[in-house]
């Protein structure tokens, strides 16, 4: 293949980056472009089509001008999302609704209501996933009753369902192609672990017709080809997609069963590969697709939680504690602990492995001497520690961990990194490049059209730059641990 530039395009909650990389994933130019949140009410969270759409033309456009490349010089593009964020769309594209983001809770009702009808366990089983707001199947239901004709366009095949991939897939098709790939299609509540299909019995539970939904492809695939753009030319192969997590996974060459890495985002996602064992969870943590290259499928056990880096934008937004949010880590380190303060970032309720929608945040422990320092430290600390109850049932579930790849843009925290190996006393490992999400979407990009052989191809560009390795005592730790339980167990919804 004469052409080695690839683009990846990270959709993500709050913004779209994108990168231009060279067959070695080099970063060759990087834009991210913001986008508004819409809050309806509390607890909603919406997103516009527009905007994104916008985000995504205008950070493509940047990132060209950044990295001096044209765009005819692109061999593929690769997609990842955010993920459960759903969508419902016209055939000419246009959206019959905002999209409801995975943050929202608007859907806790009825998810109360399909646990009374005894189909938790049923779900669970054929999912991996708990009945939570967080996925897109109830979010569907919720849009069938609140937009207009929605039900009934979906049934005629008027109305398309996707993730945010999906969506972002046909736009850039020129409304051709409706297609989804197994690591988002797993988090829908609609789709079964073993055969990655649509199932019949699952949809019949949230009464989605079959008609609205995308056909299902492997990671690794040429999905269709980008026609009638303004800011890119026909032609170019959409040959690699993920959700943000799994991408991330593959990202950070976590190829083999045992091995885990932690996203460092809106929210934090600890995954841990499983090889090809469904592990179904007992103790509130998810399984999902980790990766399906052609036939071959690969699992993954995941602790999501919902607030982590949303924490540091609400001290700055929302508080105006510090004006960037890099700003945190300076002022955090003006103290050398917390104090009695505990923060519990439940912001957006409690995700795995409490699963608890209804959860407040909780910041406690404020005493005179109290300064934004301890609150600074304690946000940081929250975040860990919340981490820590995620991998101790991880490792209960799926063995032994010897090591954590971490990412994201709160990984660049030095201190965040430390207090997080010294909580879950393993160490932390940070790849030379961070944006491993885009970098995964990138690789199997680069994989579907021939740019790599093979998975060995790039493995080493994996490495670890920075490790982080426990050095806390025992007797602090387990100050530490007594003083989260404490808080956490005060922000549970009996």
């Amino acid at each position: 293949m004469s052409k080695k530039i690839i683009l990846a395009i990270d959709q993500g909650t709050t913004g779209t980056t994108a990168l231009i990389l060279d067959q070695a994933l080099q970063v060759l130019g990087k834009d991210n472009v913001e986008f508004a949140q819409v809050f309806p009410k509390p607890g909603w969270v919406e997103h516009r089509a527009q905007d994104i759409w916008q985000s995504i033309h205008q950070a493509v456009d940047n990132c060209l001008n950044k990295a001096s490349v044209k765009a005819s010089e692109i061999a593929a593009i690769g997609i990842t999302n955010q993920r459960e964020t759903t969508c419902l769309f016209r055939r000419d594209g246009s959206p019959l609704h905002n999209f409801i983001v995975w943050q929202c809770r608007r859907t806790a009702e009825i998810c109360e209501d399909l646990k009374r009808r005894g189909l938790e366990e049923t779900i669970k089983h054929q999912t991996g996933l708990v009945l939570d707001p967080y996925f897109s199947a109830t979010k569907l239901m919720w849009l069938f009753e609140h937009a207009k004709d929605a039900k009934k366009m979906a049934e005629q095949g008027d109305a398309l369902f996707g993730t945010v991939n999906t969506w972002l897939l046909y736009q850039l098709t020129g409304q051709m192609v409706h297609a989804t790939d197994a690591t988002n299609a797993s988090r829908t509540l609609m789709m079964d672990l073993s055969t990655c299909q649509w199932d019949d019995k699952l949809l019949s539970f949230f009464g989605v017709p079959k008609n609205c939904l995308p056909a299902i492809y492997g990671n690794s695939h040429i999905y269709g080809h980008t026609k009638g753009l303004s800011f890119l030319p026909d032609g170019i192969p959409i040959a690699g997609m993920a959700g943000d997590q799994q991408a991330a996974l593959f990202g950070q060459a976590c190829f083999e069963a045992g091995e885990a890495k932690a996203t460092y985002g809106t929210g934090c996602f600890i995954l841990l590969n499983t090889g090809k064992k469904i592990i179904r969870s007992q103790n509130g943590l998810l399984t999902s697709v980790a990766i399906k290259l052609g036939e071959e499928v690969q699992y993954c056990l995941e602790g999501s939680a919902f607030i982590a880096g949303a924490a540091v934008q609400w001290l700055k937004d929302g508080l105006g504690m510090i004006k960037k949010s890099s700003e945190i880590e300076a002022l955090a380190a003006q103290v050398s602990d917390s104090g009695d303060v505990a923060f519990v970032p439940a912001l957006s309720g409690l995700g795995a492995p409490y699963w608890q929608p209804h959860a407040k945040g909780l910041l406690c422990g404020i005493s005179r001497d109290t300064t934004k320092a301890h609150i600074a430290r304690a946000v940081l600390e929250g975040i860990a520690l919340q981490n820590r109850d995620m991998m101790e049932v991880m490792q209960q579930e799926g063995g032994a961990v010897r090591h954590i790849k971490v990412d994201g843009g709160a990984c660049a925290n030095n201190l965040l990194m430390q207090f997080q190996a010294d909580v879950l006393q393993i160490p932390c490992m940070r790849p030379h490049i961070l944006e491993t999400t885009a970098l995964g979407a990138a690789a199997l990009a680069g994989l579907s059209v021939g740019i790599f052989s093979n998975k060995a191809a790039f493995r080493d560009l994996a490495i670890a730059k920075t490790v982080f390795s426990p050095t806390m005592a025992q007797e602090v730790l387990q100050k530490h641990l007594n003083k989260w339980r404490k808080a956490i167990a005060r922000v549970q919804v009996n």
